[in-house]
């Protein structure tokens, strides 16, 4: 099995969704391609932090530049083992792009585990892979998820929480990492230990 993930990446993706997932997966042994239509390796992506201040909505903030490291135009899904679509708001606008819809519904036409948080799941939306799926997400896009035919699960309660339906991990934000990543990598089949 391929030790390779994919991640999707975009301006403005959430800070801590692309950096802490890209880190973690190799932390653990995985070799991570980070992708975005129309750049190349060496190329970056602006990033925003996403925070809960009190507010009626999330508060963002100008976060750090994000280097990509492969290229998009050049992904064959059969290299991957697992899929990562971090949130913020690249989703919103990546999930126009056919390739990337493409890229999302091969993934789960061969089972390969995928990974969305918070916004993230526009894109499973968009890619019409919800359907009588259980997934959570950034309370927002939960009219997107139902009306896709999903059924959402408030992780926003606990948005420490991760959502596991067959070959699908979600989560409501960023706070959720570690369940999140956890239940990504036992997708994946990798084992931990101490």
């Amino acid at each position: 099995m391929s030790k390779k993930i994919l991640l999707l990446a975009g301006d403005f993706v959430e800070d801590y969704e692309i950096m802490v997932p890209f880190q973690m997966l190799l932390m653990v042994g995985y070799e991570v391609h980070a992708v975005c239509p129309g750049k190349k390796p060496g190329d970056t992506v602006k990033t925003a932090v996403h925070d809960f201040e009190g507010d009626q909505t999330y508060t963002e903030k100008r976060g750090h530049n994000f280097g990509i490291n492969h290229d998009f135009d050049a992904v064959n899904t059969a290299d991957y083992a697992g899929l990562v679509v971090p949130g913020g708001r690249a989703p919103e606008y990546l999930r126009l792009n056919e390739r990337v819809l493409d890229i999302v519904r091969e993934f789960d036409a061969a089972g390969k585990p995928i990974a969305a948080i918070c916004h993230g799941p526009q894109i499973l939306v968009s890619a019409g892979v919800l359907k009588g799926r259980s997934c959570t997400s950034y309370c927002a896009v939960k009219p997107d998820v139902v009306d896709a035919g999903a059924h959402w699960v408030d992780g926003n309660a606990g948005a420490d929480n991760a959502v596991v339906d067959g070959n699908l991990v979600t989560a409501p934000a960023w706070p959720a990492h570690p369940a999140w990543m956890a239940a990504f990598v036992k997708l994946l089949g990798a084992k931990i230990t101490l």
